[in-house]
């Protein structure tokens, strides 16, 4: 049986190649979870680059798993997005967020074949050699040198401007969370990008907006109907990071409400703002240690 401490060394790194290409959380504990279990059947020994071997075992699981999703997610109502990664806010001295993970950019990820996106997250984000891409994906080196550049110049091109900057980030999603508690309409707007969009996915589960929302004040106005369902003391909104990025996370135990808002700033106003409400993509979530 090969060495599991080898495993538990790369343990992290597999996760976070299979939530990139996957988007999924329950997706990517379970290409770890099948990784795992081969490892531990696998002779010792039998890897010479342990590393390089879990990576591409564990690429495969994920690239057959997009592959089967694929025609599911096209028939998704509504706009879809990935399952949130939650956590506490995170260290104030950070400097830089990983836009690798950002709720934006895997949105964008989902546009492209799971070759591509395969392709694209192993070399450009984890530096995977070209060729150890090409026997998780089954084509050449140079072919997924090319399916790896058409991913590039499509990211290039759809990814929203960001900033990078974790404390200009938290500044603009904590002026937001002010202005929406408040109610201040006036603050709100001026947080707000001029064209801002909200993608909001319900999977057809809950209600949400079916189409983005796009323009500072058509966003203003659909918030401003949202909180005024809120009751205070029982509908809560609290800041956590959110994929890597500061972001707010909504519960009311009363009437079910859950949410997992993800922001995208830029020059300290929201570009972007996507939100999570399909329960089945919350379901890892528990709102209830959330809750401020």
């Amino acid at each position: 049986m090969a060495e599991l401490i080898l495993f538990e060394r790369q343990r992290s790194r597999l996760w976070g190649i299979a939530y990139r290409i996957t988007g999924s959380v329950a997706d990517a504990d379970d290409a770890v979870q099948d990784a795992w279990l081969r490892w531990q059947r696998l002779p010792d020994g039998e890897a010479d680059d342990p590393a390089a071997y879990l990576t591409t075992v564990v690429s495969r699981i994920c690239y057959d798993q997009l592959t089967s999703a694929r025609a599911r997610r096209e028939s998704y109502v509504g706009p879809w997005l990935p399952e949130p990664v939650v956590t506490d806010s995170g260290p104030e001295d950070r400097v830089t967020l990983d836009e690798s993970v950002g709720i934006a950019l895997l949105s964008v990820l989902e546009r492209l074949t799971p070759a591509e996106r395969t392709a694209f997250i192993l070399h450009d984000v984890f530096a995977v050699p070209f060729q150890e891409i090409a026997d998780v994906v089954g084509r050449t080196s140079g072919s997924v040198r090319q399916l790896a550049s058409r991913a590039r110049r499509r990211v290039r091109d759809e990814a929203p401007r960001a900033t990078v900057d974790h404390a200009e980030h938290r500044r603009t999603v904590d002026a937001f969370l002010a202005a929406v508690t408040g109610g201040d309409m006036d603050a709100l707007l001026e947080v707000l990008d001029p064209d801002v969009v909200w993608r909001s996915d319900g999977g057809g589960k809950v209600f949400a907006a079916r189409v983005p929302i796009v323009g500072r004040t058509e966003v203003a106005r659909f918030i401003d109907r949202l909180m005024r369902s809120f009751v205070p003391g029982r509908t809560w909104l609290a800041p956590y990071d959110v994929n890597g990025s500061p972001g707010l996370v909504l519960g009311d135990p009363e009437e079910g409400w859950e949410a997992v808002y993800g922001f995208t700033v830029d020059a300290g106003r929201v570009i972007r703002i996507d939100v999570v409400l399909n329960p089945d993509k919350l379901t890892h979530l528990d709102f209830g240690s959330l809750s401020p």
